[in-house]
């Protein structure tokens, strides 16, 4: 087990890729932190990690609040004692071209995918730099790289993203705690299969490989990066988009 009796926190972990890599980290020996502002979901994982013999807790958190934000970082050392990995997973999407895009629908973005990964990287930061080890992994995206029609706001967090994990690698790197990014291209979460079959179909044909992700090819990277088999590789982002071109 790669990540034996590591304690991970993963935000937005009630769901889609959030779920699949809690559950991957649990299955490696990790004590995970479910934290996601929806507690249904929260409990759902929670349970299903136990009920495959993983160690796993849960908590409400709003990843915009800083007060909130601070709350997980508490329950996560009065229960597990230390704090060894965050994955910043929890995002949001609003959709719209820059000729249409409502200010509102820029500062909730904004707010959720940059503001949200910020407060809960500076506070696991904190915890990690006074232990001397950590890993931060940062959710970003195959639009932040490459742009998107209709995604101006999820883009520049995306881009967004990149720089601060760049930064804190090498701000963290003498306190012993790396930093990376992962971008997933097209993955077929529960959001995505609701879709019209002619959008997924699209989605498809924008990889050579001619096929969606699955939420756990990126879990799978999130393991590989939290873990002693990448201690150097830091300020990175790792693309996980089936060759995606957009």
């Amino acid at each position: 087990m790669r990540l034996l009796d590591k304690v991970a926190i993963i935000t937005g972990g009630g769901r889609g890729i959030g779920e699949a890599t809690a559950k991957k980290f649990a299955k490696e020996g990790a004590k995970v932190v479910i934290a996601d502002i929806n507690n249904e979901d929260v409990k759902k994982t929670v349970n299903e990690i136990h009920e495959n013999g993983g160690v796993a807790a849960g908590i409400n958190v709003d990843v915009t609040n800083t007060e909130s934000v601070n709350k997980m970082i508490d329950f996560t050392l009065k229960n597990y004692g230390r704090l060894d990995i965050i994955v910043n997973n929890a995002g949001i999407t609003m959709d719209s071209t820059l000729l249409k895009m409502a200010e509102e629908q820029w500062d909730a973005v904004i707010d959720v995918n940059l503001k949200g990964v910020y407060i809960c990287g500076q506070a696991a930061a904190k915890v990690m730099a006074e232990q001397g080890s950590g890993v931060i992994l940062n959710a970003s995206s195959v639009v932040g790289l490459y742009g998107n029609f209709g995604q101006t706001n999820y883009a520049a967090t995306k881009w967004g993203v990149i720089g601060m994990t760049k930064t804190w690698a090498k701000e963290l790197g003498k306190k012993g705690v790396r930093s990376n990014a992962v971008a997933p291209g097209f993955i077929a979460t529960p959001m995505v299969k609701k879709m019209p079959e002619k959008v997924i179909d699209i989605m498809k044909g924008k990889s050579p490989l001619g096929i969606l992700g699955e939420p756990e090819d990126i879990a799978n990277a999130y393991a590989f990066l939290a873990s002693d088999e990448a201690k150097f590789i830091t300020g990175s982002v790792l693309e996980i988009t089936g060759g995606v071109v957009l």
